[in-house]
């Protein structure tokens, strides 16, 4: 089940209503006493449903979910659809500039203040959650996976678990492996990462770059899961075929508290 409200957001052009999303999973009103790990994604609009999604097709996690009775809680919120590019100064950490979209202050920290600061708090209040960082997750694609990979980096003590697909490291590529270098990693660490075979043309050097980086993660201690996706492209469609893999990666050895309490 996919509960969607709208919240108050401070956006780059100032506040504005949002669109949340919140999935419950199976069997949530049934079992009462039960508590469950929370994945944060960003591009919320994107994630649920087709009719909702900015091009139409959308990564179909409800009904994933449910068909596999995943003991997980989602909470996403819709990004930025400006004509502006709005989203991409939004979910950059960085300042960056590109000849095709223009020159962007990079508000990605902002965001990241209110995911970790309101939005969060929020869902542990109102759900029944794993508050911890070892069961709290965060996951997106294209920029919302650059914002990712930050996440887990520079707010570790809040995300144990991320998954970045197809994650826009070309922004700085520099700057997040200074980052990850002076983060404090701690060694349960986990992120799920991969790009789809058939987008490495899209920008030049992808697929070293993401060697590269790789092996910087792993160098300071993440335990990462890396993927280049035979056919894989950039799109939504592509994104939820690898659902399994995200999946598989973020719940791979994790505990689950509600059977130490039997």
């Amino acid at each position: 089940m996919v509960k969607k409200w709208s919240v108050p957001y401070p956006a780059v052009g100032g506040e504005e209503e949002r669109d949340a999303y919140l999935y419950l999973p199976v069997g949530y009103e049934e079992e009462p006493q039960r508590r469950y790990p929370v994945l944060y994604m960003f591009d919320g609009q994107n994630v649920f449903w087709d009719e909702d999604a900015t091009y139409g097709k959308s990564w179909g996690l409800e009904a994933f979910l449910d068909e596999h009775e995943v003991p997980l809680i989602v909470a996403a919120l819709e990004c930025n659809t400006g004509a502006n590019n709005e989203r991409l100064d939004e979910y950059s950490p960085y300042p960056f500039s590109d000849p095709g979209w223009g020159t962007f202050a990079g508000h990605g920290e902002d965001t990241m203040r209110w995911f970790a600061g309101v939005f969060k708090p929020w869902v542990d209040e109102h759900c029944r959650t794993l508050p911890d960082r070892a069961h709290t997750f965060i996951a997106g694609s294209s920029m919302g996976g650059l914002m990712t990979v930050y996440a887990v980096l520079r707010y570790n003590d809040v995300y144990g678990r991320g998954a970045a697909l197809s994650p826009s490291i070309w922004v700085a590529p520099d700057k997040l492996k200074a980052l990850a270098v002076r983060s404090r990693i701690a060694p349960d660490t986990v992120l799920y990462m991969d790009y789809g075979a058939g987008e490495m043309e899209n920008h030049a050097g992808m697929r070293r770059s993401f060697g590269a980086f790789g092996a910087k993660l792993m160098g300071c201690g993440v335990n990462l899961a890396m993927r280049i996706v035979p056919d894989g492209d950039h799109s939504e469609a592509s994104w939820e075929r690898q659902l399994p893999f995200v999946l598989e990666t973020l719940f791979y050895d994790l505990s689950d508290p509600n059977e130490s309490d039997d």
